[in-house]
């Protein structure tokens, strides 16, 4: 399986600022009795990842955003790395960025509000183009998805005529639209092989395209992104983890370079990591990912010791209880895509979204 790799050039992003519905009045943030009790079954869920001098201050917020859900008939989408107190206490819908990309695809709501960051907003809006959708904070990014734009692959289309091209769904919307599919870390293989092609281009995430380029016979040709959470692991750093306790058991995204990967005992999404976790039960496990990520899958099974090596994601972190309440009271920061890229992105996502297990 060959692999070779291109160069980024850099991007941009197509969000836009477009508040338009009317601002509802602030609600009360006093921590009383009344709320402590309304969301006592709340923290009941995350009392072992949440401290308890937290929760009064935490919980007015979710009381708030819970009861302004409903005023708006919004949906809270939340991506797996979120922190618990918005993954489990005001999220409605959670997953990885496919299980959120079919989500917003099925939804009924008036309003989506993603927690995650802009590719999943405009994700969900090229899926929902009627419906409002809003990030929380506007400059919620992603390494990845800034380094590579539209032009870059117009210009790889040139370069590689009649191979087709894959892209992960941690790219903007300008991108989808240059695309034959998308893809994401749980499906990349089956997307790639399902495309029937000797040679495919795979953007923009370089170690995810290593990591496919070893379980497929498809010629993979790779663009040089990388995840600025998932590139900073190291085997070495595994290593000694495992040297602590030879009972540990290790599981890797494959955003994650390739030495981490030969040091794990399974490598998968978000998803199939949880997934992994429930099946096999090990006495105690390493997630080689954003460490809100343990948090979560902790706070659910709660027989399992995590080890955290933490690497924060400063871009999922932009996303808090205070910036959710700000974004429902007033309707911002609503995402807005071109209507020019959306029926082409919306191509490529729904081939993803539609492809058969």
């Amino acid at each position: 399986m060959a692999l070779a790799t291109l160069m980024p050039t850099g991007a941009n992003r197509t969000l836009q600022r477009a508040p338009k519905h009317d601002v509802l009045p602030m609600p009360s943030l006093e921590y009383t009795d009344a709320v402590a009790k309304e969301t006592a079954h709340l923290y009941e869920r995350v009392k072992d990842v949440v401290p308890a001098i937290e929760w009064p201050f935490f919980a007015p917020y979710i009381k708030a955003i819970n009861d302004l859900k409903a005023a708006r008939n919004a949906v809270i989408l939340a991506h797996n790395y979120m922190t618990p107190e918005i993954f489990h206490c005001v999220a409605d819908k959670v997953g990885d960025s496919l299980q959120l990309a079919r989500l917003a695809g099925e939804t009924d709501a008036d309003v989506i509000v993603q927690c995650g960051v802009h590719f999943m907003a405009e994700t969900s809006k090229i899926l929902n183009p009627e419906k409002t959708v809003l990030i929380p904070d506007m400059e919620a990014g992603c390494s990845l998805a800034e380094s590579i734009t539209g032009a870059d692959v117009r210009l790889l289309r040139e370069a590689h005529p009649g191979v087709p091209i894959v892209a992960y769904v941690n790219t903007s919307a300008e991108v989808k639209a240059e695309v034959d599919i998308c893809c994401t870390s749980a499906n990349a293989v089956q997307v790639v092989e399902s495309l029937n092609a000797p040679k495919v281009i795979m953007l923009p995430d370089q170690y995810l395209a290593q990591y496919v380029a070893s379980q497929t016979d498809v010629e993979i040709i790779s663009w040089k992104g990388a995840c600025e959470v998932h590139e900073r692991f190291t085997g070495e750093e595994l290593r000694a983890y495992r040297e602590t306790d030879p009972n540990l058991r290790i599981i890797a995204h494959p955003e994650c370079p390739q030495d981490v990967i030969a040091e794990a005992d399974y490598t998968g999404s978000t998803s199939q990591m949880t997934k992994w976790i429930e099946d096999h039960k090990p006495s105690k496990v390493v997630l080689v990912t954003e460490c809100s990520m343990a948090d979560n899958v902790a706070a659910d099974i709660r027989d399992v010791e995590f080890v955290r090596p933490c690497n924060l994601c400063p871009h999922m972190k932009r996303i808090t209880l205070a910036k959710i309440l700000d974004s429902l009271v007033h309707m911002r920061e609503e995402v807005e895509v071109d209507p020019a890229l959306i029926e082409r992105a919306r191509a490529s996502v729904e081939r993803m979204v539609n492809l058969k297990s």
